[in-house]
């Protein structure tokens, strides 16, 4: 009760103008030289020993997660990773559906997206590169050692500092009353949307979690959380603290904007292009606003005129995953399929890498 009480405009206005200083000050340095991100994008992991040329900052960021690795609970983190196991293609699909356009219903959330073009312009990338962090931070027994989760989590988080960086640097058209880029509650949504809200969409389609998985996915979001520089002391690790954190940031801030209706027209253009299934791609509008619901929908810009049945529809993803992967979504299955579609698409397996520009 007493974190629901932290629930309330007061708090969460506080919140729009926190940022991450560990990860905006790495970011400072990074800035300066390519050859720090160059040297960082090389990695495949967290080194032991960190380059004697690193500065305070950079040395203090990446401590950070070398003090983490003797946080992480095992035991906690094999449960998360064994429903990932089972349900990763649905998990997948509900990202796409579900949580990525559900973002873009968030006015000022997604005035930080629309100013980056690679949203726009190279979608597919992106989205890979989010499946890669999926990907990266279940796979079995990630955590359990200084391996390829925690590099992922810091480079996510120093691209998020990044943004921030290059709109207040260059943004002219950045109103103060949207919050500083990507702050703490905008953190806490994406969170929370890419994990709570993936559990409500599998719950619309009949294959919803147990009590005891909703909190487990909470929990291990928690964790991630942590890693990407989020405030995790107002993170719900129930369900229904999840349920009234969401509805405080949609009452707050939930409502039409352009940028939000551009982003989901791009990424329906997307999918349109690259969803090999005709029976999808023919339903697609209507599938996103099943799940998005009418306020959301609106939002974005989308009215699905044909009704969708969640226990068809969730048939239909379910029978698709099993051609696609097997019984079993295998981790090992899904990240096989991600990288051949990606070198079919790209030519190449995508990375998720720092960019590699000097301030000038």
């Amino acid at each position: 009760m007493k974190l629901l009480s932290e629930y309330n405009n007061d708090v969460f206005d506080r919140l729009r103008f926190k940022k991450d200083s560990l990860a905006d000050r790495a970011v400072q340095v990074l800035v300066t030289d390519a050859n720090l991100a160059k040297q960082i994008n090389s990695w495949k992991s967290i080194p032991d020993s960190l380059p004697a040329d690193f500065s305070l900052e950079l040395a203090q960021y990446f401590d950070f997660y070398k003090n983490k690795l003797a946080e992480s609970s095992t035991s906690k983190n094999e449960y998360a990773q064994t429903f990932f196991e089972r349900n990763g293609g649905l998990y997948l699909a509900m990202l796409g559906f579900y949580s990525l356009p559900y973002c873009y219903a968030f006015a000022d959330g997604a005035q930080v997206l629309i100013r980056s073009q690679r949203i726009l312009d190279q979608i597919g990338e992106r989205l890979g590169e989010t499946t890669r962090f999926v990907l990266d931070i279940f796979k079995p027994e990630s955590f359990a050692s200084q391996d390829e989760a925690f590099l992922t989590c810091a480079k996510v988080r120093l691209i998020h500092a990044y943004s921030r960086y290059y709109i207040q640097m260059h943004a002219t058209n950045w109103d103060p009353a949207f919050g500083e880029p990507i702050n703490q509650e905008d953190l806490l949504g994406t969170n929370l949307a890419f994990s709570h809200i993936v559990l409500r969409g599998m719950t619309k389609l009949g294959f919803g979690p147990t009590p005891k998985e909703h909190q487990a996915l909470l929990l291990y979001w928690k964790w991630i959380g942590e890693l990407m520089g989020v405030e995790t002391n107002l993170w719900p690790t129930t369900v229904k603290e999840a349920f009234e954190l969401d509805r405080l940031i949609r009452r707050r801030h939930m409502k039409p904007s352009e940028a939000g209706k551009k982003l989901t027209r791009a990424l329906m253009e997307f999918y349109q292009k690259n969803i090999p299934d005709s029976l999808l791609t023919s339903q697609l509008e209507s599938i996103l606003a099943f799940f998005l619901g009418k306020e959301a929908s609106k939002a974005v810009g989308i009215s699905g005129q044909t009704p969708v049945s969640g226990d068809i529809l969730g048939l239909f993803l379910k029978f698709s995953s099993f051609k696609t992967f097997g019984a079993v979504n295998k981790h090992e299955s899904l990240r096989k399929n991600l990288e051949r579609q990606q070198i079919q698409q790209f030519g190449k397996v995508l990375q998720i890498k720092l960019p590699e520009l000097k301030r000038s």
